[in-house]
């Protein structure tokens, strides 16, 4: 062959080859960016540290859960403007301690005292899916906690929980709180809640019949809609706040160290109607959960569950779980999935080891 010919071709066979490699090499490299992208794990979202031990919707508890997903219980997701934190869990499955509800949630490491404290937490969230099935008499059903304070101590009560509620056939849900008293004496069962409505309707409001709803709160919040909130706890008096863009900020203030339920006579109304009539009519100690250490917790705490109503009106929904198959009730929306684009935590130099409670529990 003519050496004319055989260099323009060796030239050419060259750069074809060099055209392909580079553009496997891009090819190559786009891909490994795609998954990095795609690989984001709930701490690069949200700066957990080592401030939290994670509890799953299976009963486990993961520990620190840095750099930690769970696809069916704790990852990422993208709403098209941010990442994301997702907590899910099931109506029905394994539990946590004594609880009769699955939690996908964080609990923090350590403990501090109210009167001591000076302590925060801040969370920027919305609610995905609460249950779709569930006794509509039942206070309880529809609903998830998406932030606490717990003691770790005496009766391991609730000083705080934050809930969202929403009726099936409703577009807006509520938001409100609950202060669960803790209870003077060793017995423990005649403990109640009293619950304060932020947006929408207290706890207390409920269907007349099983499938029979109220009437739809009209300044609510719905599913997919933004919410914060922020607690503090200094010396002894706890300050919440709760925004969302297009309703009112709400603010409002607990003590405590000093009890306002100390006898059978300060028992509120809306207790009086709601868990009085199943027994649960105890009173307060004189100094609330002073002396108690007390710790964050948020996440999806499902308040709906399987068990029968007849067990407890409040807090027994009857929902579907079948059999506990976790697969199957993500499926027909038996379960509660809540999003965190924010979370911070303000721990005070006098808080303490929380290991004994993660002991005690697990």
């Amino acid at each position: 062959m003519n050496k004319r010919y055989i260099i323009p071709m060796c030239i050419g066979y060259a750069l074809g080859i060099f055209l392909i490699l580079n553009s496997c090499n891009r090819t190559s490299k786009k891909t490994k960016k795609e998954e990095v992208q795609k690989n984001v794990y709930p701490s690069d979202v949200i700066s957990f540290s080592n401030d939290w031990n994670l509890i799953l919707g299976d009963g486990s508890n993961v520990g620190y859960p840095n750099n930690f997903e769970h696809k069916n219980f704790f990852y990422t997701a993208n709403d098209g403007k941010a990442n994301w934190v997702v907590y899910k869990t099931p109506n029905g499955g394994d539990t946590h301690g004594t609880s009769n509800n699955t939690r996908t949630e964080l609990a923090q490491t350590k403990k501090w005292y109210p009167k001591t404290a000076n302590d925060k937490l801040k969370a920027t969230l919305k609610v995905m899916n609460v249950s779709t099935t569930g006794d509509a008499r039942v206070a309880a059903s529809y609903s998830v906690v998406v932030g606490q304070i717990h003691s770790a101590d005496g009766h391991e009560n609730e000083p705080l929980k934050i809930f969202y509620k929403k009726f099936p056939s409703h577009t807006n849900g509520s938001v409100f709180w609950h202060y669960e008293i803790n209870t003077a004496g060793d017995d423990n069962s005649g403990r109640w809640d009293y619950s304060s409505a932020v947006w929408g309707n207290n706890f207390s409001v409920v269907g007349k019949e099983e499938n029979t709803f109220p009437e739809e709160p009209k300044d609510g919040i719905s599913l997919g809609e933004e919410f914060s909130y922020e607690i503090e706890v200094k010396n002894g008096i706890m300050n919440l706040k709760f925004m969302s863009e297009g309703h009112e900020t709400k603010l409002f203030t607990k003590n405590l160290i000093e009890s306002e339920y100390t006898t059978t006579a300060d028992i509120p109304q809306q207790t009086q109607e709601l868990f009085v009539p199943i027994g649960q009519d105890g009173v307060e100690r004189k100094n609330a959960y002073a002396g108690e250490g007390c710790f964050f917790k948020l996440g999806s705490y499902n308040q709906t569950n399987g068990k029968s109503p007849e067990v407890n009106r409040n807090w027994c929904s009857g929902a579907e779980t079948h059999g506990g198959d976790i697969l199957k009730q993500y499926e027909d929306g038996n379960y509660a999935e809540v999003w965190f684009k924010k979370a911070s935590i303000t721990v005070s130099e006098t808080s303490v080891s929380n290991q004994g409670y993660f002991t005690k529990n697990d």
